[in-house]
């Protein structure tokens, strides 16, 4: 068994699955906080020097899902490990978000997509020099939904 111990939680406007962004940081323009424990602020410094953050949190009101699933922007039942379907074997979320500011124990950020307290694991800096990977393919989604006008719906509610 693996046990993780949340650090915070999140604080945004949804309260449920339907109608929220289906992805962060460049799709969203939404703001949200990061409430981390007190326990855990000393891990913040230096964090303000960057940009964005990777986010990983548990996907508290995420039951288990199929192996394959009709993604978002998708028409097609893909394979649970090619999409980012919240129904997964082990409800862990990631996503991206840009740092406004920090107050405390207190992160502001932009283009947040998860649910009002959501369980927050861990946090991890963007970087640039390693995460921004050239040359890449992005499978089955280049054929292309616009994930800007697109919201999610209650399919994996």
């Amino acid at each position: 068994m693996i046990q993780f111990t949340a650090i915070g939680h999140a604080e945004t406007a949804y309260d449920s699955i339907a109608s929220m962004p289906i992805q962060g940081a460049g799709v969203a323009s939404n703001t949200g906080r990061l409430v981390i424990d007190p326990e855990y602020v000393q891990g913040l410094t230096d964090l303000a020097g960057f940009s964005h953050i990777y986010v990983l949190f548990h996907l508290h009101q995420s039951q288990p899902g199929e192996l394959m699933v009709k993604p978002f922007l998708d028409t097609v039942k893909r394979g649970i490990f090619a999409t980012r379907s919240p129904k997964r074997p082990n409800p862990i979320g990631l996503s991206i978000v840009a740092i406004d500011r920090i107050e405390d124990n207190v992160i502001y950020v932009h283009g947040i997509d998860m649910l009002n307290n959501t369980p927050i694991i861990d946090i991890k800096p963007y970087i640039q020099a390693f995460d921004n990977i050239p040359n890449t393919r992005d499978g089955w989604y280049q054929q292309g939904m616009d994930p800007k006008t697109t919201l999610s719906d209650d399919r994996f509610g």
